[in-house]
């Protein structure tokens, strides 16, 4: 009942326009709790990650709120073209490709706050908007027949190969800026 009704209310292209928004509501959570939060947990968090990957998380600690904001800006412009060519264009790949990333990364919040047992910035949106967007725009987009489960296998596969380079890019930008 609730998705009929959502689906009459909600245009398919509302669906497109609706990722760029939510995504600003869920990280606008995370900018405005991030620093201070990771002034607080740094150690907490630290011993809970293997020995092996803590080197990767040390300027995490140090960024401010406008480092963290300008990392978000770049990813919010990324997440836009991806929903304007997804418009214009139906050229909807890239725009999986940001949504899968977007739909796992509510399970990373709710992972940290699960394994440390505290709220953890980003994990009341991860709830509360993220996971269930994402979920209604695979649903929708699915039962438009706008993508297939094809393009969103395919889209996973983009997801293991554009993930390494984005964390490679946000580690490098962040280690580069906080040892200055």
């Amino acid at each position: 009942m609730i998705l009929e009704w959502l689906n009459a209310k909600i245009h398919i292209i509302s669906v497109f326009w609706l990722f760029p928004i939510l995504f600003m509501f869920h990280d606008f959570e995370e900018i405005l709790t991030v620093e201070k939060w990771t002034k607080e947990n740094k150690e907490q968090v630290l011993a809970a990650l293997p020995q092996s990957i803590r080197k990767y998380f040390y300027s995490s600690f140090k960024m401010t709120t406008l480092q963290f904001a300008q990392d978000v800006f770049w990813v919010y412009l990324s997440i836009t073209a991806a929903a304007i060519i997804a418009v214009i264009f139906s050229f909807y790949y890239i725009f999986l490709v940001f949504l899968a990333i977007f739909f796992a990364h509510a399970f990373t919040h709710i992972g940290q706050a699960f394994i440390l047992k505290k709220y953890t910035p980003g994990v009341i949106t991860s709830i509360l908007l993220v996971l269930p967007y994402s979920l209604y725009a695979y649903y929708r987009l699915l039962m438009e027949q706008v993508i297939s489960g094809e393009d969103i296998l395919w889209s996973c596969l983009g997801v293991c190969l554009v993930v390494p380079f984005l964390l490679f890019f946000l580690v490098s930008g962040r280690n580069r800026v906080t040892r200055n």
